[in-house]
C-alpha cells in the first residue's frame, strides 16, 4: 500500500500512550554521541543543538544506508575551507528506541576528509540536532549518560532545590541564552550565546567593540569543523554568569575571523556555550516553552580542562601488537563499537593484536611537545611507561595532559625507529 507524503506523520513521535523514552549515550570528549537507526540501518549521531538538519558524513561500503528522494545543495559551517557541496535527501525513516519519524530531510557529505571518528576514537556517522529538541522536552543527565525526551503536552516540571530555569529565544532553529560575561576590568558584559552541545569547548567568543581577547593567551588549533579546522586563541575569561551560577576562571576561545566568514547569522549573538559548560549541569531544553532548566551536578566545581602537551592526536589505521603471555588458550574477542580490538592467541602464548594507530596529528609552536622535538605524524607507542594500544583514545589524550608540571615520557615510532621524548606539562595561561 503506498501512502503520499503528505499523509506522513510529521517529525519525531513517540508511540501513542507513551510519555516518554530514555536513552543512553556515550559521552566522548564532552560531546553526546546517540544510536540512530536511518532507513534501518543502525549508525552514531552527535546530538547538536547548534545543526539544523541532520548531516550524514563518513559512510562507507560497510553501512549500506539507503537515502530516498536525492538533489544536490551547498552547506556552509565553521571552518577555514570553502562550501562544501552536499545531497539533499527526503521522506528517509529515522529511529531511537521507540521514538520515529517517518519523514526525515537529511543532507549527506560525500567528502571523505570530513570524518570526525578519528579524532573521537569511536565510529561517528553524522550529527542531529533541531528535529529532536523541537518535538521533545530534552533532559540531559550528564552524570549518568542518559537523555530523556518527553513528549512536551505531557511533560511536567517538578521544581528542585539548586536549579534555574532560564528564557530561551529560539531563532532560525537554534537556541540562544543570554549570560553575564566578566572580563579584566570587573565589570558584567551582557553576551548572547547559541547554545552549542556540538561544541566540545566551554565557551566561543567573537571580538566587536566591547569584547577583546585577554593578554594571556596563545595561538591554537580550536577543533574541526564542516567547512574545514578551525584556529584562535586560547584564552580564560575571569567568570562567566549563567542565571545565579558563576563559573570562574571559564575556559575560552575567540575564533579567527576566517573560521566563519561564510556564516551570517554571527551579528545575533556574541558567541557560543560548548559541551565544556554544559556538562556541569543537569540540563533540560524546552523549546516549546522558550526555557531551559540547569541544575549544578558533580561536574560544577571540576575546573578546566587545556592541552597542556600542545599534542592533537587521532586514530590512523590499525597496526599488529605482538605480546608475550601466560595463557595458551585459544580466544578470540571482537567488538565493532571500536576501533580495532581483535586478538589473536597462538599456541606458544604470543598474542597477535590489531589495534588502532594513534598518530600526533598537530602540534601547537612552542608547546611542551614542540620545543622537545615531536613532529607531526608520529605514532604513539607509550606513555610513561604504558603501552597505549590497551587505552581508548580519549584516554591516551587525559594521559599526556594530566596536569600542570606533571613530567611526560613518550615513546614514539618514527621512521620504523623507536624514539623516547621528554618534556613537562605546562599551563600557558598562568
Amino acid at each position: 500500500m503506498l501512502l503520499s507524503s503528505s499523509v506522513i506523520a510529521q517529525g519525531f513521535n513517540l508511540p501513542k500512550g507513551q510519555k516518554s523514552e530514555k536513552v543512553k549515550f556515550q559521552l566522548i570528549n564532552n560531546l553526546i554521541v546517540v544510536p540512530i537507526e536511518v532507513n534501518g540501518t543502525e549508525l552514531s549521531f552527535l546530538l547538536d543543538s547548534g545543526v539544523s538538519t541532520p548531516i550524514l558524513f563518513n559512510i562507507s561500503e560497510a553501512d549500506s544506508v539507503q537515502i530516498n528522494h536525492v538533489s544536490e545543495i551547498t552547506i556552509k559551517g565553521f571552518g577555514d575551507d570553502v562550501p562544501i557541496k552536499a545531497l539533499v535527501s527526503e521522506e528517509n525513516k529515522f529511529r531511537l528506541k521507540n521514538i520515529t519519524n517517518e519523514n526525515q530531510k537529511l543532507f549527506v557529505v560525500m567528502d571523505k576528509s570530513i570524518n570526525f571518528s578519528t579524532s573521537l576514537g569511536i565510529p561517528v556517522h553524522g550529527i542531529i540536532g533541531y528535529d529532536l529538541f523541537r518535538d521533545f522536552v530534552v533532559d540531559v543527565n550528564y552524570i549518568k549518560k542518559h537523555i530523556r525526551f518527553s513528549n512536551p503536552d505531557t511533560y511536567v516540571y517538578r521544581e528542585k532545590k539548586n536549579t534555574e530555569v532560564l528564557p530561551l529565544a529560539i531563532r532560525a532553529k537554534k537556541a540562544y541564552l543570554n549570560s553575564g560575561l566578566y572580563l579584566k576590568d570587573g565589570d558584567e558584559l551582557p553576551v548572547r550565546l547559541l547554545l552549542d552541545t556540538g561544541s566540545s569547548d566551554a565557551l566561543w567568543l567573537f571580538e566587536n567593540d566591547s569584547i577583546n581577547v585577554p593578554d594571556k593567551h596563545y595561538d591554537d588549533f580550536l577543533g574541526k569543523g564542516l567547512n574545514g579546522n578551525i584556529y584562535g586563541k586560547r584564552t580564560k575569561v575571569d567568570g562567566l554568569k549563567i542565571g545565579r551560577f558563576m563559573l570562574n576562571d571559564a575556559k575560552a576561545a575567540f575564533p579567527d575571523k576566517n573560521s566563519f566568514r561564510e556564516l551570517t547569522n554571527l551579528v545575533n549573538r556574541n558567541g557560543s556555550l560548548g559541551g565544556s559548560v554544559l556538562k556541569r549541569f543537569h540540563v533540560v531544553f524546552d523549546y516549546r516553552r522558550n526555557r531551559i532548566i540547569l541544575r549544578k551536578n558533580s561536574n560544577f566545581d571540576k575546573p578546566f580542562k587545556y592541552n597542556l602537551s600542545g599534542l592533537d592526536l587521532q586514530h590512523n589505521g590499525i597496526r599488529y601488537i605482538s605480546e608475550r603471555i601466560s595463557d595458551g588458550r585459544g580466544v578470540v574477542y571482537s567488538d565493532k563499537r571500536e576501533f580495532g580490538n581483535v586478538q589473536l592467541l597462538f599456541e606458544n602464548q604470543t598474542r597477535l593484536s590489531v589495534a588502532p594507530e594513534i598518530i600526533v596529528s598537530a602540534i601547537r609552536a612552542g608547546s611542551p611537545a614542540h620545543e622537545a622535538g615531536l613532529k607531526e605524524g608520529d605514532v604513539i607507542l607509550a606513555v610513561n611507561g604504558k603501552r597505549i594500544h590497551r587505552y581508548k583514545l580519549q584516554d591516551i589524550l587525559e594521559m599526556i595532559n594530566e596536569k600542570d608540571g606533571k613530567r611526560i615520557k613518550l615513546l614514539i615510532e618514527r621512521y620504523n625507529s623507536d624514539l623516547l621524548f621528554t618534556f613537562v606539562l605546562k599551563n600557558m595561561l598562568k
